[in-house]
């Protein structure tokens, strides 16, 4: 659209069916063409990308900036209802059905004990080079009739990590496992493969934070460094 080459970096990748709502990106484009485009860009590209994709906004952004680097935290929501009905037709695409009843209060006590700085291995599909020590900054589980939803924050999430969080405390939400299960897992270096993964279309990335401008720089570079 721009005819200019564009490479698009992301805050987060998620996996084949995980929703966005909160998803950023940046891209570097000549000063010329962003003049250009900038007033039409937002309504040039709702004309061609598919229904199940939005851009809200187009800003130019600090030269500091990186979408990936420079995030002080990413937000998820995982959706799922254990009425027997499955979720309201409105909502199916992003809650999932859940075939047994879940105590949420024994999965919210589950989760308390995940938080903080851990290595997730037992939770992570490892990647090459990639760490799986993260700083997990808030495990929420809270039930709403029979809507069940868990919000997940971290300053950064390895490959399946939500999901696999997702899926232990199921686990203990239908009695099959006790509370402190899925912290005990922690102590391990790799997947556990008893962690069962939850669906991706009950996940959600709803929120990327970053830093005031002035602490971009800062913040790619702490965020690059390797964690051990």
């Amino acid at each position: 659209m721009l005819r200019t080459p564009v490479e698009l970096t992301v805050a987060g990748r998620t996996d084949a069916g995980v929703h966005a709502t909160g998803q950023v990106s940046h891209c570097d484009v000549p000063g010329a063409v962003w003049d250009e485009h900038r007033d039409r860009l937002v309504r040039r590209l709702r004309g061609v990308l598919p229904p199940d994709i939005a851009v809200p906004a187009v800003v130019e952004a600090h030269p500091d900036f990186d979408a990936r680097f420079a995030a002080l935290g990413r937000h998820y929501v995982y959706r799922l209802t254990d009425a027997v009905w499955g979720p309201p037709p409105l909502r199916r695409a992003d809650t999932v059905a859940w075939p047994r009843t879940l105590d949420a209060g024994a999965m919210a006590a589950a989760a308390a004990l995940l938080l903080g700085e851990h290595d997730f291995a037992a939770y992570c599909r490892r990647r090459e080079g990639a760490t799986t020590i993260r700083t997990l900054l808030a495990l929420d589980v809270v039930r709403t009739g029979e809507l069940v939803t868990i919000s997940a924050s971290a300053d950064a999430f390895c490959h399946s990590m939500v999901r696999s969080l997702v899926g232990a405390l199921t686990a203990v939400g239908e009695g099959r496992r006790t509370p402190d299960w899925p912290a005990g897992l922690l102590s391990r270096d790799e997947r556990a493969s008893e962690v069962p993964v939850a669906p991706a279309g009950g996940l959600t990335l709803v929120r990327v934070d970053y830093p005031p401008d002035d602490m971009l720089a800062d913040r790619a570079l702490l965020t690059r460094a390797r964690r051990s």
